[in-house]
């Protein structure tokens, strides 16, 4: 007689840990921190750069001793940071000068009133002080926007 076989049942292979994780998924965390890093620093870059810029502006503001001089500061601000934007911009006069400025905008605001006063303010002996910073504030924002860093 022969003894009974003893069999036994298939043992199944564990699943596999979660950690560590497999080759693939280390690659793909670097990838992500790599990008992450990438999209942080060009960040910190364009923000270093916005305020590099616009501390360009304000510091010109100050500097001007008067308001003639502050509209002239502008002025010259404007015709440097034109000709990123337009290569005959610090050529212009009068009119076309401010038509330039207001390429692109939806409405013309230098051509429409205030921004006569870049053309004019450099010979007046005085400025209404409401009538600069309502120029201070449409000049700097057109300045950045050409500049490139605008927000």
């Amino acid at each position: 007689m022969q003894p009974e076989l003893l069999l036994r049942d298939i043992h199944r292979v564990p699943a596999p840990p979660w950690w560590p994780p497999a080759p693939g998924w280390w690659l793909l965390l670097a990838a992500a921190m790599i990008v992450a890093a990438a999209a942080w620093i060009g960040w910190r870059r364009r923000r270093l750069r916005r305020i590099a810029i616009e501390r360009l502006f304000d510091e010109a503001m100050v500097d001007a001793a008067d308001a003639p001089a502050q509209v002239a500061a502008m002025s010259a601000l404007l015709r440097r940071a034109g000709r990123r934007h337009r290569a005959d911009a610090d050529t212009l006069d009068d009119d076309a000068w401010l038509a330039a400025l207001d390429e692109g905008a939806k409405l013309p605001r230098f051509q429409s009133g205030i921004g006569r006063l870049l053309i004019e303010g450099v010979y007046r002996r005085d400025i209404d002080a409401a009538e600069l910073d309502v120029l201070r504030g449409l000049a700097r924002a057109r300045f950045l926007e050409w500049m490139g860093a605008a927000r």
